[in-house]
């Protein structure tokens, strides 16, 4: 087959042709459809009989389109014509690695920044199962924006993590000659193990990598010799010259140690993950520390603005305040307290659950990395550098070890520990409330539970139950220990605000006691205090641990701090000498109306507790959650933009949450803790609140109403064993409402099913890639999956006629796709609308109207841009005094 400029290959129009290799040959054309350029791979035709290219063609197609992943390739599309294969893939404008390097030396920074980005590419490979088996300079492209992809996986071989078997006849790609003996790869990079012919794994990768690293940083290939053979020889039996000698630099011993452990010559001996690696180049580049700095002091609770955005530019008091803390934790405390505003890594987003060791050397905190993925970061304090922890994906509720060594998480249903100085997550346990852990000097780790707190040894084994609920309870949470490591206090969480209190534990025994009533985490702080939160406001009063006895009155210590959860996660920690970390953030918001450029275009009422909003169709009137401050439960109430009214629909004390409206906009469906089983209720009311609530349905775990079917006959709901682990199920509305699977559950999030105009698709929110995406699929019936976001997505919407789909982006962009729901499915490019200041913590906090012109967004209303994390050295002087 002749392919020329203007020749149709499906769709697509061919524009030129870029290169060919030995796979294929390679060309820019045009998709009419999404009106983008886009490169086409095609199976040269002298090729198409050889049955064993065309399978290694097909598994390049196979292996690249399950991956996504900002450092990879992405592939659109695979199809035939006239009998020869191709794949469509993004285009790309730049160069590969290898002609980078043709064009002389590659600096030492910009040589770490290209290998944190290809080993991060790596992990997410390795993630999914799949070797490359074949990098190499050229397969390594770098944009003219100076982004690194990953490319060609036409040797890939996809494995099954965890087994001890190759698995590639089972796997979703096809096994092409990778028995033992078969040597693949390219030689100057292959592995030990790949010029053997023996069974590879992703260690395999971690050598190759090695070998491009040194390339990089030399100039020249690390293994070379006169034939192939010798080259192979050299791979098997030497190690690469040294750093000084061949390139005449001068490289730091630290990072010649990272090329050195990747190009070991026994698996076993290499870094054990692409994501160590990373690590390890993080640490010694310290980017992402250029901005987790501590910029400032403040004065005072009350932030002055001019001065945070003052000391924000003036790098003076960035080293002065760094340089101050660094001197707090040397030489001992100030006479005053000190306070400082804490600014996260640029690398990171929504920092939160911000948490100092014992020692006050350190902190940890949950952010989103630059790839949209939620992991635990480390930040020393007298360093100006913050390190994200490989394998945290997911983690919630951080808690430190009394060795100030490692930390305690929970993700994915399972408690984790994991050593923050190197080393993999180990699963403990599992463990589906996951509100909280503590962790004492006998080793004992203490979690929250429904039942109440479990017990388990900190190296791992089987849980048990230290405590047990009380008839009013639904749960224990937050625990935290005490000094004698015997007794500790937690939140006895229950449906009724008035049942909620701090109690008091002991390990010797189940039994507990009430110390005083409270709705908050709770810690215990040195010399002698216990920390909670009331109205926003964090509080310490006098405690006595060897007698467990309260004294005095509780003293205010700091304003606004953050809710960052549910259940009463308010976000602040502190230390055994004195360092106290909180978090700033309001729970008043206002409704504003913005345009598609994010123009403020109206804005409803007075400030108040919003959390999720679902407006009518007519964009006129919305219904909404918003929270009572003295009761911290939710009522659903009804908000008519035109007349400037709100009117309250639900009056039970129990907390009603999670609105959202019939397709005929008279009823809403809604969650409740009403019922004694928790959030295990879902009931409908009037929109006019004229008829009492009625219970739709009861079920076995928790469950979030997301959609109701625009022929209303169903309901999409969350169905959680918390809010970190849901798939989506069905009720039926009609007869005996009985509930079905949409999605089967998965190890991984799934939520926030939104249902289509005309009733045949359904948007969602999915982790399964490692950080939440949009996708779509068939309704009611699932079917062939499309993902609608690139970069990382939640809460979808559909616009009234169904021609696009609204969701927010990781850095909360209103984002806008444009889809066709007639027929086949098709999707366009995602594309921003507006920054959204969007009320952390709300849930759906915006919706559309139902031209998709306009959008309600529930907008936080303070501190807006400015520093949220506050550090404040000595904190307890002031209470002394």
């Amino acid at each position: 087959m002749k392919i020329t400029e203007g020749t149709k290959l499906g769709r697509y129009e061919i524009r030129s042709k870029i290169g060919e290799g030995g796979m294929g040959e390679v060309y820019r054309a045009f998709d009419p459809k999404i009106g983008r350029e886009v490169a086409i791979k095609v199976l040269p035709e002298t090729l198409t009989n050889d049955r064993e290219r065309l399978a290694r063609f097909e598994q390049e197609a196979q292996a690249a389109g399950s991956l996504n992943h900002p450092n990879i390739l992405s592939v659109f599309d695979i199809d035939t014509h006239e009998d020869a294969p191709y794949l469509v893939s993004e285009l790309l404008d730049g160069e590969t690695l290898r002609e980078k390097l043709d064009d002389g030396d590659v600096s030492q920074r910009i040589a770490v920044q290209y290998a944190k980005h290809i080993a991060t590419g790596l992990a997410a490979a390795h993630e999914k199962g799949i070797i490359h088996r074949d990098l190499k300079p050229e397969n390594i492209f770098i944009t003219n924006d100076e982004r690194v992809k990953i490319l060609d996986f036409g040797l890939a071989k996809l494995t099954q993590v965890g087994s001890n078997r190759d698995v590639s006849a089972d796997a979703p790609t096809r096994k092409i000659k990778t028995d033992p003996g078969m040597v693949m790869g390219t030689i100057g990079y292959m592995s030990p193990e790949q010029v053997r012919g023996v069974v590879v794994d992703h260690r395999s990768d971690l050598f190759s990598f090695g070998t491009i690293l040194y390339e990089m940083l030399t100039g020249k290939a690390a293994f070379r010799g006169e034939t192939g053979i010798e080259t192979l020889n050299a791979i098997l039996k030497e190690d690469p010259p040294e750093f000084a000698a061949v390139s005449g630099r001068s490289i730091p011993p630290s990072l010649e140690s990272v090329v050195r452990h990747c190009l070991e010559k026994r698996p076993e001996r290499r870094f054990q993950s692409a994501g160590d690696v990373a690590f390890a180049l993080e640490a010694l580049s310290g980017s992402s520390g250029s901005a987790a700095t501590i910029i400032a002091p403040v004065s005072s609770r009350k932030f002055d603005r001019e001065r945070l955005i003052w000391s924000g530019v003036c790098a003076v008091l960035l080293l002065f305040a760094a340089g101050l803390a660094f001197s707090y934790f040397r030489s001992g405390t100030p006479a005053q307290p000190v306070r400082l505003a804490l600014q996260p890594p640029s690398t990171a987003t929504d920092p939160s659950a911000i948490t100092v060791s014992p020692d006050g050397s350190r902190v940890v905190f949950r952010a989103h990395n630059s790839d949209g993925r939620r992991v635990l970061w480390v930040r020393a304090f007298n360093t100006l550098e913050a390190h994200p922890l490989s394998g945290t994906e997911g983690a919630i509720a951080p808690f430190w070890s009394p060795d100030n060594r490692h930390v305690g998480y929970f993700a994915a249903g399972k408690l984790f520990r994991i050593d923050t100085e190197g080393g993999r997550p180990q699963v403990l346990c599992d463990a589906f409330e996951d509100r909280g852990g503590s962790w004492n000097g006998d080793g004992v780790i203490l979690f929250s539970g429904n039942e109440g707190l479990y017990r388990i040894n900190a190296s791992g084994g089987q849980p048990t139950l230290a405590t047990k609920l009380e008839p009013t309870e639904e749960a224990h949470r937050w625990p935290y220990f005490l000094p004698d490591d015997r007794h500790f206090v937690f939140l006895a969480d229950a449906s009724r605000a008035e049942n909620h209190n701090i109690r008091l534990g002991s390990l010797d025994s189940d039994e507990t006691k009430i110390l005083f009533p409270a709705i908050s985490r709770i810690v215990y702080a040195p010399p002698g205090y216990l920390l909670f939160v009331r109205q926003s406001a964090l509080f310490a009063q006098r405690f006595d641990p060897s007698e467990l006895k309260m004294s005095g009155d509780p003293v205010v210590v700091a304003d606004q701090i953050a809710d960052i959860g549910g259940n009463h996660e308010f976000d602040y920690s502190v230390s055994d000498n004195g360092i106290l970390l909180y978090q700033v953030g309001s729970r008043i918001s206002q409704l504003t109306w913005y345009d598609r450029t994010g123009k403020e275009t109206e804005r409803f009422g007075e400030p108040a507790d919003y959390t999720q909003v679902a407006a009518f169709s007519d964009s006129h009137r919305a219904v909404v959650t918003i929270v009572d401050p003295d009761r911290r439960n939710g009522d659903i109430w009804l908000v008519d933009f035109n007349r400037g009214t709100k009117s309250r629909i639900t009056f039970d004390p129990h907390g009603e949450f999670d609105p959202h409206l019939s397709p005929d906009g008279n009823r809403v469906v809604f969650a409740s803790t009403r019922k004694e089983a928790g959030w295990n209720a879902l009931f409908q009311i009037q929109v006019t609140g004229e008829a009492e609530e009625e219970l739709f349905s009861e079920l076995t775990i928790e469950a979030f109403p997301t959609s109701w079917s625009p022929d209303g006959k169903s309901i999409l709901f969350n169905y959680c064993r918390n809010k970190e682990t849901c798939t989506l199920r069905i009720l039926s509305v009609e007869g005996e409402r009985q509930s079905r699977p949409y999605l089967q559950t998965a190890p991984f999030h799934q939520s926030d099913g939104q249902i289509s105009p005309d009733g045949k698709w359904v948007a969602y929110v999915s982790e399964e890639s490692g950080r939440p995406e949009i996708y779509v699929q068939s309704f009611p019936e699932p079917g062939q999956k499309r993902q609608i976001s690139t970069a990382g997505g939640n809460f979808p919407l559909w616009r009234r006629d169904g021609r696009e789909i609204f969701y927010l982006s990781i850095g909360q962009k209103v984002m806008a796709v444009d889809v066709k729901t007639t027929g086949a499915f098709e999707s366009g490019i995602p594309q921003a609308l507006f920054q959204a200041d969007l009320k952390p913590m709300s849930g759906y906090g915006y919706a559309a109207a139902a031209d998709g012109q306009r959008f309600l967004v529930n907008t936080r209303t303070s501190l807006p841009g400015g520093p949220s994390l506050i550090v404040v050295l000595n904190w307890a002087t002031d209470l002394k005094q």
